[in-house]
């Protein structure tokens, strides 16, 4: 790829985006980004019934929490009349025809050529109807619909991801590109739109190469140049399960809600699939400039959203005190106790939203741990712990005591004292926690 390059990320706004359609999204912008070029956010949103406002929406905000900014938005919704001009277009080089077959006609059409042992190909019986014979057909009661007459020729092009392609229009039924209540439907909708914006690049799923040998042809036949395609794996589960079932769980605003950070999603998507490791990156342009869509391979690609709070964690871990200034001083920490909460429990969180735990201990105390074989030792190291307030310093005097006071060393004198503080087995550094600690634990 060289100069500019126009992308696109088009999603229908019938439900919220997910992993899948981040993976798309992401490439064809990093791709926009790294050239210099042009990224369009594109509303495919022809589907009047099950599209809606609210989920256009949140792909919005979702593209806006990610860093991931288009340069312009488009709706199809909004450009009806450009597509019924195309289609006229069409219909005048002898591109498009008229249709009658019922959904159940045609079943028992494909049933008929499996049974023989044929590819399960539309017999462009549509083609042979004469304008009497459409009349009757209407005055039936049924409605024709359209479809794009492919020249039966092999299409080919080279894939950014796949490699060579060579596909034979032949084994292809001719789309329907126009249902009988006059909807417009994606493959058509899709290349009047990619060839009127400039589109020079576009990267989808491989479930898509059939449509892109379609819409190739469309594109030519409208007199347009057809953009570069390439077309990446599909994900799985982490054990190569179908996940197109699950896909609705991992929404980008579900990810979000369990406190997933963005560029911890946006790292690993960039590299999952490729012969890249995968590492943290610390902002979009970075990702960008290391962006190479001929490093993905065509293989299922393993997806598991547990791998999403490791770079969470190592994110969250490298964020300086003024990055959360604000958060923790909405959990009600006092300002002189601010940072150091922070340098205290940032390595022991793994989202931001745990934090308030920590604080919730600090303020309230803890439900104490001890075991009963340790009930009378802590009872002793307690009531030789100093008045507050307590400082770093405190710790190391207060087990000295104890050590000497009780004989105990070791894990055997820390443990049971982390665990009536804290209420845990793990945590920061005592030192550390006590001068946080606004109670005294009772037994």
């Amino acid at each position: 790829m060289s100069g500019k390059t126009v992308t696109r990320f088009a999603p229908s706004p019938t439900g919220y985006i997910h992993v899948g359609n981040l993976r798309t999204a992401l490439m064809n912008y990093l791709i926009a980004r790294k050239s210099g070029g042009t990224f369009i956010l594109r509303l495919d949103d022809t589907d009047q019934e099950r599209s809606k406002q609210e989920y256009a929406d949140q792909i919005m905000r979702d593209l806006e929490w990610l860093g991931l900014h288009w340069d312009r938005v488009e709706k199809q919704s909004l450009r009806l009349d450009r597509y019924r001009e195309a289609a006229e277009d069409l219909k005048a080089k002898g591109r498009f025809y008229e249709v009658f077959e019922t959904p159940v006609e045609l079943d028992l059409k494909r049933k008929k050529l499996l049974n023989m042992g044929r590819p399960p190909v539309y017999d462009r019986a549509g083609l042979k109807l004469s304008d009497e014979d459409k009349a009757r057909l209407r005055a039936e009661g049924r409605e024709g619909y359209w479809r794009f007459l492919l020249d039966q020729q092999r299409i080919e092009w080279t894939d950014g991801i796949i490699g060579p392609v060579s596909i034979d229009a032949a084994s292809v039924s001719d789309p329907v590109l126009i249902r009988a209540d006059g909807q417009v439907l994606y493959t058509f909708a899709s290349s009047v739109d990619d060839i009127d914006m400039g589109v020079t690049f576009i990267v989808r799923g491989a479930d898509h190469v059939t449509n892109t040998a379609t819409q190739i042809q469309i594109m030519q036949a409208m007199g347009g140049t057809p953009p570069a395609f390439a077309h990446h794996s599909l994900l799985t589960g982490a054990k190569g399960e179908e996940l197109s079932k699950r896909l609705g769980t991992l929404s980008l605003k579900d990810l979000r809600a369990q406190g997933v950070q963005p560029m911890a999603l946006l790292s690993l998507m960039a590299r999952l699939g490729s012969s890249r490791p995968v590492e943290l990156f610390e902002d979009i342009d970075a990702l960008a400039e290391g962006f190479d869509v001929g490093t993905f391979g065509t293989a299922p690609t393993k997806f598991d959203a547990e791998d999403l709070f490791p770079l969470t964690r190592a994110w969250v871990q490298g964020r300086p005190f003024a990055f959360v200034a604000d958060r923790i001083a909405a959990l009600g920490v006092p300002a002189e106790k601010a940072e150091a909460f922070w340098e205290v429990v940032k390595g022991n969180i793994t989202v931001l939203e745990d934090m308030a735990d920590w604080w919730a201990l600090f303020r309230d105390g803890a439900e104490p741990l001890v075991a009963d074989e340790d009930r009378a030792f802590v009872a002793e190291a307690l009531a030789l712990l100093p008045a507050q307030p307590w400082t770093r310093e405190t710790w190391g005097q207060w087990t000295s005591a104890v050590k000497e006071a009780t004989g105990r060393k070791g894990k055997g004198l820390f443990m049971p004292l982390r665990k009536a503080l804290t209420g845990r087995e793990n945590g920061p550094e005592m030192a550390d926690v006590l001068p946080l600690l606004s109670k005294t634990p009772k037994l």
